[in-house]
């Protein structure tokens, strides 16, 4: 027997954590869902280059993409009126584009039609931290750069969460509390 989720999937509430290499978007999604008991989706593309075994290329972004929409789109059955998601779409599409100077079509469109009810972009004000898989530690600036310059033409709700890791948390958690009594 299937059961219709559509009615509750339209009551969820999605929020995107969007920014540059190394400024604690994963640490705060956990955080998110720790405390508002729900889940979180994590970054689909840090599994894939894990198992890749090798350097990925501009084609590889297509898969990373279709997979973390597919990861998202499956926590989202599981989540409890909110779901934090650590990366999106949109993460990609820039990284595409910066990387590479291109992006694929389906990347493109689909950020366009997923919606979220709030962005988080974090800021580069925290230490930066060696990962095999970051790569660009001097062009942080220039990254968020484009991602203030997207969520702004894309007219959508965001927040920008500087600071130490607490005051990113507290002043994450009163925009959630705002966003559930609108």
């Amino acid at each position: 027997m299937n059961v219709d989720h559509s009615n509750e999937l339209t009551k969820l509430k999605r929020i995107a954590i969007v920014g540059p290499e190394c400024t604690g978007k994963t640490s705060l999604a956990t955080q998110l869902a720790s405390i508002c008991k729900t889940t979180w989706v994590p970054e689909h593309a840090r599994t894939f280059l894990e198992t890749l075994g090798r350097p990925y290329v501009t084609t590889d972004l297509l898969d990373i993409a279709k997979g973390q929409v597919q990861l998202e789109d499956d926590l989202a059955l599981t989540a409890d009126q909110l779901l934090i998601c650590d990366t999106n779409l949109l993460v990609i599409k820039i990284w595409s584009e910066f990387k590479y100077n291109t992006c694929d079509l389906w990347i493109i469109e689909n950020t366009l039609n997923r919606n979220y009810d709030l962005y988080f972009l974090t800021d580069i004000d925290m230490p930066w931290e060696e990962d095999p898989q970051r790569e660009n530690p001097e062009q942080r600036e220039e990254l968020f750069g484009l991602y203030k310059n997207a969520l702004d033409n894309m007219h959508v709700n965001y927040e920008v969460l500087s600071g130490n890791e607490e005051e990113r948390l507290s002043k994450a958690l009163a925009a959630i509390k705002k966003l559930q009594n609108d």
